[in-house]
């Protein structure tokens, strides 16, 4: 089996091994060597990158005990090989990983949420938590709560300790949760008193981890799943949302701390804004109607007939029900865009035609769909000018 070196220090960075199986395949090569400090994809930890030799390591897995490693271009079995690993993305990952176990641990304390799992993504990593009450979410000051104890527990700097226990000596440990293996199991102590049975890298102190956020939680398959950045993620985290919420401030001439108001006060404005335009338009899709010559249906109503051009749909149909309850008249109305059209029918209290069926007919006559009730009705069409000449004739008819 290959001796893994990131056991004893997860800071070894840089270190020289032997190559003792090769297998080729296209312009890639999978290799095992004697000893590695690579970490290969496990316990929702993602594998270290670097070179071997000079070969950018693409891949790292763990199969039957051996740590794979998948490269670009070729090594043979028997070379010896110096291999550098990632400095940016092994500390990131330590972070990460290290910055979950304390979280994990705040949950089982003060809540006995039990942690299912970590993901680290490329982006965000997260775990999935149970709580014994079912629930699957946090209020807003829980989470700043949790927020506030691990980062005051990174800035104590705690000492961090990962080793082989024996069977004796793990038996004594107040182990956070059951380890998922029956021998070589590796425990992970984060001071005073986070015990957890772990295969991954860890910093030496919590100090490194140097800072957490908690992004959010929400309900995932009848969990919680809880989203954070440790380190330099949340760094850049804080940066951008900081820099994005100034720049919202300056273009809203708004200072940093007036600035949810501001954008209160603008979306009350746009809301204010939308209604007034509603009610232009709808007052100028009644002039136009206005400005329509009817003809008269079979029972002795007025049949206003119009086309608009990509017209609001609310103020529409608005438009068309006053406009039709007005004048006691049947309304086709249309408005087109350049994919399709929307046709709405309505009829005035005394008439008696059905449009939903009437719309229905010259929907489908037309390349289109719909229906509704006996006084209104929506739906659209390819062909709008062909459908509401068709609805018209049947009201004459």
């Amino acid at each position: 089996m290959t001796e893994r070196l990131y056991y004893e220090d997860a800071r070894l960075l840089s270190f020289d091994a032997v190559v003792t199986k090769a297998v080729p395949s296209s312009e890639k090569t999978q290799i095992w060597l004697d000893r590695t400090a690579f970490y290969p994809t496990s316990g929702g930890q993602p594998y270290d990158t670097g070179t071997i030799n000079g070969r950018k390591v693409i891949d790292v897995d763990s199969v039957d005990g051996d740590v794979v490693h998948t490269i670009e271009g070729e090594l043979e079995a028997g070379e010896k090989v110096h291999c550098e690993i990632d400095p940016v993305r092994r500390r990131d990952h330590m972070q990460q990983h290290c910055a979950d176990h304390m979280l994990a641990h705040l949950l089982y304390v003060h809540y006995g949420a039990f942690t299912h799992g970590l993901h680290i993504s490329g982006d965000i990593s997260t775990i999935d938590v149970t709580f014994p009450d079912g629930r699957t979410h946090l209020s807003e000051d829980e989470i700043i709560a949790l927020e506030e104890e691990v980062n005051d527990w990174i800035t104590q700097d705690e000492p961090i300790k990962c080793w082989f226990p024996s069977p004796e000596e793990l038996e004594t440990l107040p182990m956070r949760k059951a380890p998922t293996v029956d021998e070589h199991i590796r425990v992970v102590w984060i001071a005073p008193d986070e015990y957890c049975a772990c295969g991954g890298t860890h910093p030496l102190r919590t100090g490194e981890v140097g800072c957490m956020r908690i992004i959010d939680t929400k309900p995932a398959r009848g969990k919680m799943r809880v989203s954070f950045l440790a380190g330099m993620r949340a760094v850049r985290d804080n940066r951008s949302k900081t820099d994005a919420a100034l720049k919202a401030a300056n273009t809203l001439s708004s200072s940093w701390s007036d600035l949810p108001a501001a954008v209160s006060r603008l979306r009350e404005k746009c809301a204010e804004l939308s209604s007034d335009i509603r009610d232009l338009r709808r007052k100028l899709i009644l002039l136009e109607l206005e400005k329509c010559t009817p003809s008269v249906s079979a029972d002795g109503r007025s049949i206003y007939t119009c086309i608009f051009n990509g017209e609001d749909v609310e103020a529409l149909r608005d438009a068309a029900g006053a406009f039709a309850a007005d004048h006691d008249a049947y309304v086709l109305c249309a408005s087109e865009t350049d994919s399709s059209s929307l046709l709405v029918f309505v009829r005035g209290g005394n008439c008696t035609q059905n449009v939903g069926s009437l719309l229905s007919s010259a929907a489908k006559a037309n390349g289109g769909k719909g229906g509704g009730r006996p006084e209104f009705a929506q739906g659209s069409a390819a062909n709008a000018e062909g459908a509401l000449r068709q609805a018209e004739e049947s009201l004459r008819s």
